[in-house]
């Protein structure tokens, strides 16, 4: 999965003035309900757009696009606009190889949301999400649900070495609707995607903020301690207070798109500073003498579960 910000958007007018600039809201079996000053129009996309752009998703929910009217409120998408950001993965291609696999486009932050229990804290899947935001350079904030669960202590020792190195945490209940004021306050005027872990309750946090949407939710598996996948469709849901969240599908594995080997230390943002400093350069800090980063991890300064994600992932472990 990767997340990466570019400059475009909406701006400015048709190339036609019989079209209609819009936003894609939800894209479902190669339909496209776009937002335009005319109201949500059904649109398919043109052959052309098809056969253009083959190695990652055409059009997706955030893209501002460019579409003809047909009969009624139908119509097609003629252009997709240049993307300022996007959140996607490495998708399977054919015969084995890897796609770009494009869930939403054009946003704003992301919020990693992990539950406190059921399913456990997955910390080295956080890594990996924080990883793609560093690389990007794109907003991102953790969201702990599901804190009615475990004690207070235990919701803060899970996630205290990632607001030690300055990642902003909000620990919510659904249940209790505890810290669900400070998250609307987070995603209010913004683009939001919420992502994570299948099962951590991310349809319950949509629901707990806009209780009409009653999205679809499903407990988790005891027996595997694992999500069931209750979102299938990736939509972009309107907040009253401005904005919109993306609910996208439960993801369990994560694989990163396109993030270069020798700029997976300068993600770990409290590698960072010591970077410069090693003796050799292209240091791997994982085992050449006169490392900085590894003096650092000696002298506290770096968290050893931090250190020893970072060297997984550079070995290519998950």
């Amino acid at each position: 999965m990767t997340i990466c910000s570019t400059e475009g958007g909406p701006m400015g007018q048709p190339s036609r003035p019989d079209r209609l600039l819009g936003t894609v809201l939800r894209a479902q079996s190669g339909f496209f309900w776009v937002q335009t000053e005319a109201g949500v129009i059904e649109c398919r996309l043109r052959g052309r757009l098809k056969r253009e752009r083959l190695a990652t998703d055409i059009a997706v929910i955030g893209d501002h696009v460019e579409i003809s009217r047909a009969g009624g409120m139908t119509g097609a998408v003629e252009a997709v606009l240049p993307r300022r950001s996007k959140l996607a993965r490495r998708g399977a291609g054919a015969r084995g190889a890897h796609k770009e696999d494009v869930l939403v486009a054009n946003l704003d932050q992301v919020l990693l949301t992990f539950a406190c229990a059921a399913p456990s804290f997955a910390p080295r899947m956080l890594d990996r999400y924080l990883v793609i935001c560093e690389y990007s350079q794109l907003d991102a904030v953790v969201v702990a649900t599901k804190t009615d669960l475990v004690a207070p202590a235990e919701a803060q020792a899970l996630f205290a070495p990632y607001e030690r190195i300055g990642y902003p945490v909000l620990y919510v209940s659904n249940t209790t609707g505890a810290g669900l004021e400070a998250l609307r306050h987070q995603v209010a005027g913004r683009i939001s995607v919420v992502t994570g872990k299948s099962g951590v309750g991310k349809s319950s946090l949509l629901n707990a903020l806009q209780p009409e949407l009653h999205l679809a939710t499903a407990a988790v598996s005891t027996a595997l301690n694992k999500g069931r996948h209750t979102t299938t469709v990736a939509e972009l849901i309107p907040l009253p207070e401005g904005g919109f969240l993306a609910d996208t599908p439960g993801i369990r594995e994560i694989g990163l798109w396109q993030v270069p080997t020798e700029d997976l230390a300068w993600c770990y943002r409290e590698l960072r500073p010591f970077i410069d400093d090693c003796f050799f350069a292209g240091c791997t800090h994982t085992h050449e003498p006169n490392c900085a980063v590894r003096a650092a991890l000696r002298q506290g300064a770096i968290a050893p579960e931090r250190y020893e994600s970072y060297v997984r992932l550079r070995s290519g472990e998950v």
